[in-house]
């Protein structure tokens, strides 16, 4: 008995005092989240001091659509932590074990024909994305190799899925540390001494992949009496009942995904006919803005995992309370950071550039984010209980609302009616999260949230 309590995989998220376990699991995925971007920084550097522009620019070309195709086995891997969160809630063991097979196989096999898909039709890709030419040679050699590494990202996203629904956060930092590592060693290394270029770059990406996603396997195998894990082929039978549960969350999520990115192609390149003091503003501000929100985002995948938990084991009174502590946190942590952004804007701006006409359109940016912020405290934490719940279609209309419709249609507003200008559009994405919040907190007090069947009960019936 003993030895299988120090086997066990991840904490009960439906016992004990809330906020406790709120920050406990927040924690490691508020620092994976950062280091996720800060080591994606680094290899920017790195390729853009030993490759230049062209090797630059081929990088960013070729690896456009494994940017493409990692949301989609996020929000698969999302999907299934819901999922499986609930069947981990309600200790049914025999749908949990049937939901982890199903989602690994399901995941594999579409990372398979994604692969196949990009590497046949991948100059054809690169014609669309008008690649230049002096480019095109490295950018196709980077999204083969980036294409190979594929399987790897989808195994890692579902490992982590299920982990996390489980209760359990510190084992995906482990394995995004891990990753971080072996691909800043080896882009240094391929790419410098080596001389390897796009495809040293890209061995790096693939491998840091594969690492993780090894060692997450590696993890779980260890720990495969939690999940009653067997290397057998009819473990990973996919499974009708959870495939269909498994589709109905992650397809609108991937959707959703797809359509926000396309819809931040269309913004970026709207500012870029602004001239390059606009560009460049735009550029450095999206990267403030990801490292700025990185504790509502997490704050949101933790408090969905811990929703779904609760749910599943008939604690809706946690639930809610859950999402409260979260609230709470975030709107702290959005006025500590909007304090430092409105009293060191040009410092803050300064990290990435030193250009005097940047720094000038960067602090009417930052203090235009400062809304975000506070926007995207509120949206991201009620909506957790809107994915914890397994409303895969209310989080579609609120993602596309958000993603979509409020950014594109609220800068198309500021620019061409209220004739703003560039900061039209800072301002349309400052206030594509109010509507999408304000449905959020209006499904959290009206209790719809608690009158829904749960996932499992839905796959049968």
């Amino acid at each position: 008995m003993e030895a299988a309590a120090k086997k066990k995989v991840g904490v009960n998220l439906t016992e004990g005092p809330i906020f406790k376990a709120l920050l406990l699991f927040v924690g490691p995925i508020i620092l994976a989240n950062l280091i996720q971007q800060l080591y994606s920084l680094v290899d920017l550097m790195v390729i853009g001091v030993y490759m230049g522009s062209t090797g630059t620019v081929g990088v960013s070309t070729g690896g456009e659509m494994a940017d493409m195709l990692t949301p989609v086995a996020t929000a698969f891997g999302a999907a299934g932590q819901i999922y499986i969160g609930q069947l981990a809630g309600a200790r049914n063991h025999r749908k949990l074990k049937e939901a982890v097979g199903t989602l690994i196989s399901f995941m594999i096999l579409m990372s398979l024909v994604f692969l196949v898909l990009v590497v046949i039709f991948r100059k054809q890709i690169l014609g669309i994305l008008n690649c230049p030419a002096e480019a095109f040679e490295q950018a196709d050699m980077y999204m083969i190799f980036t294409a190979i590494g594929l399987p790897f990202i989808f195994g890692y996203n579902a490992v982590s899925g299920i982990l996390r629904g489980m209760g359990e956060s510190k084992r995906p930092l482990l394995f995004i540390i891990i990753a971080a590592v072996v691909n800043i060693f080896l882009d240094i290394l391929l790419v410098g001494p080596f001389h390897m270029e796009s495809a040293g770059a890209a061995i790096a990406t693939s491998a840091s992949q594969a690492a993780s996603c090894i060692a997450s396997l590696v993890f779980m195998n260890r720990r495969k009496e939690s999940f009653e894990f067997e290397w057998r082929l009819s473990y990973f039978r996919i499974r009708p009942d959870a495939m269909k549960v498994i589709l109905g969350l992650g397809v609108p999520q991937a959707a959703r995904a797809l359509l926000v990115r396309f819809s931040m192609l269309y913004v970026n390149a709207s500012v870029n006919a602004y001239g390059l003091t606009a560009s460049a503003t735009n550029s450095v501000g999206n990267k403030l803005q990801k490292f700025l929100e990185v504790y509502s985002q997490s704050f949101s995948q933790a408090a969905s995992a811990m929703v779904a938990q609760n749910l599943g084991a008939r604690e809706p009174e946690r639930a809610r309370k859950t999402v409260l502590y979260s609230f709470y946190s975030c709107m702290i942590m959005a006025a500590v950071t909007s304090a430092v952004v409105l009293l060191l804007p040009r410092q803050v701006f300064g990290i990435f550039t030193h250009d005097p006409d940047v720094l000038d359109m960067g602090v009417i940016y930052l203090r235009i984010l400062i809304i975000h912020l506070f926007l995207s405290a509120l949206t991201s934490t009620f909506q957790a209980m809107v994915i914890g719940c397994g409303n895969a279609v209310l989080n579609f209309v609120i993602g596309i609302l958000d993603g979509v419709i409020c950014k594109i249609g609220l800068s198309l507003v500021f620019v061409r009616v209220m004739n703003m200008g560039v900061y039209g559009f800072f301002w349309g994405t400052a206030l594509s999260r109010l509507i999408p919040g304000i449905i959020c907190v209006w499904y959290f007090a009206s209790n719809r949230w608690n009158r829904r069947r749960l996932l499992a009960e839905t796959a049968a019936g």
